[in-house]
């Protein structure tokens, strides 16, 4: 017999006491009702900590009117929760994105006491789906000892391990709205550059993991003549559709799941989440599947294709903050990686534009404001800094070890730095440097001892 009561929203929250434990699914499927309903207790509430992903949406949790009432530990980053995660009243937990579910299960460091979720109506056989993200939200919910959830129709259906019994919520609502879409980017003719770049390392029948964004797509753009390709990924978007369409990802050469495109989680226009609904083709699994570099490995030509903010002539990769102030999160980025380069004819890819707009004021704290770099000061030209950089600016956490770095692709070319010495490494990247930065990187280059002493 169920255990399911159906009720209002207000009823639904009323469940979290002082001192819970709450988790809140993300992506296109966070049930932001949920979350300002339960704002809407917080005088009655004390140290009630939320733990989520990116999710979208408001978060009047972070308000500063809410400090002791509400506390965010985040997995990542987000616009949304940005100033809060830099400003103490988050903080933000760097952890694997395989690593994340593990934290939930019984004796792991955070048990969850009431998981926040949006499903679709059970069906005949009384399942609901998850849909559009699984991720880290199946084990939340496997663990969590009250689940609330918001039962929406405009929830897709998803294949894979996308469903679980309704017998498994405690509370529900009936809820119909919109999930959350992202517009799609138009590539500009740098990222345009950068795709045509990545393409040249992409081979018929390879296996893709990418994520969301004009890189990804400009990507996606160049790979129209390609045959057979698959997808295995932690997210993907509108991109994967066009070449779907165009019988380009079949995934006919996959050695697991073939023909199936496998994510954990899905974000993107309307199109995508009426793709992702009651498709067979598309399966979606937690991250301790999709992210687990023993699987990744086994795709004979696994294309892993991620980003990065700096990355440093030494190869050392930065992909989450900008010096101390945390911008992102770990992400899929090493998972992914490091299974591509485990894997036959894998090629682990970071792919950047080479220049970024000046950083705003506020990032620019007051202890870097001291800092005096000397001879490894990149001045800023024309109001663009280069994101090919003498070392990390300090404070910078290092996503992805030099070690793990094969390919640095930019809009100048690609830098291969597997087996390449700290010498090799420094000239592959100012190559694919932005050429009025190039003369600047080499005086530091010399001045940090990494290239031979020049000889006069």
């Amino acid at each position: 017999m169920s255990r399911t009561i159906w009720c209002d929203i207000e009823t639904a929250v009323s469940v979290v006491q002082s001192g819970d434990r709450v988790f809140v699914q993300g992506a296109a499927a966070t049930p932001t009702a949920l979350t300002e309903a339960l704002v809407r207790r917080g005088e009655e509430l004390h140290n009630v900590e939320i733990v989520h992903m990116h999710t979208h949406g408001p978060t009047p949790y972070t308000e500063e009117r809410w400090e002791g009432h509400f506390f965010l530990r985040s997995f990542f980053v987000a616009e949304n929760v940005r100033e809060a995660a830099n400003s103490g009243r988050a903080s933000y937990t760097p952890v694997f994105l395989s690593d994340i579910p593990l934290l939930f299960e019984p004796g792991g460091e955070l048990p969850i006491d009431v998981a926040f979720i949006q499903v679709s109506p059970p069906d005949r056989h009384g399942y609901c789906s998850l849909g559009p993200s699984v991720d880290v939200t199946l084990a939340a919910v496997q663990h969590a000892r009250t689940v609330v959830a918001l039962v929406n129709p405009n929830v897709p259906r998803t294949h894979g391990e996308s469903f679980l019994p309704f017998s498994r919520v405690h509370f529900a609502v009936h809820w119909e709205a919109p999930l959350y879409v992202v517009a799609r980017q138009t590539p500009d003719e740098v990222q345009l550059s950068i795709g045509q770049h990545v393409a040249r390392l992409i081979d018929d029948g390879a296996t893709l993991q990418l994520g969301i964004g004009a890189i990804p797509d400009a990507v996606l753009r160049a790979l129209d003549n390609r045959k057979d390709l698959g997808v295995h990924t932690e997210m993907f978007s509108d991109g994967v559709l066009d070449l779907v369409e165009k019988g380009v990802i079949t995934g006919a050469r996959k050695k697991r799941d073939q023909g199936k495109i496998v994510s954990s989680f899905v974000l993107g226009s309307q199109r995508v989440l009426d793709f992702i609904d009651n498709n067979p083709a598309v399966e979606l699994h937690p991250t301790t599947y999709t992210n687990n570099t023993a699987i990744i490995r086994q795709f004979e030509h696994m294309v892993a294709v991620n980003s990065a903010l700096q990355v440093d002539l030494t190869g050392q990769v930065c992909a989450e903050s900008i010096g101390p102030y945390t911008y992102s999160g770990v992400g899929g980025q090493m998972d992914f990686l490091r299974g591509a380069a485990l894997s036959p004819r894998g090629r682990p890819i970071i792919a950047l534009p080479a220049t970024a707009r000046e950083p705003r004021t506020s990032y620019r704290t007051e202890a870097l404001a001291h800092l005096d770099l000397g001879a490894l000061r990149l001045d800023p030209v024309e109001g663009h800094i280069s994101r090919i950089v003498p070392i990390l600016t300090p404070g910078a956490a290092v996503t992805t070890s030099r070690a793990h770095v094969h390919y640095v692709v930019t809009e100048y070319g690609i830098a291969e730095l597997h087996g390449r010495n700290l010498a090799e490494r420094v000239r592959a990247l100012i190559e694919v440097a932005a050429p009025q930065f190039r003369e600047g990187l080499e005086r530091a280059a010399y001045a940090l001892h990494l290239l031979p002493a020049r000889f006069y």
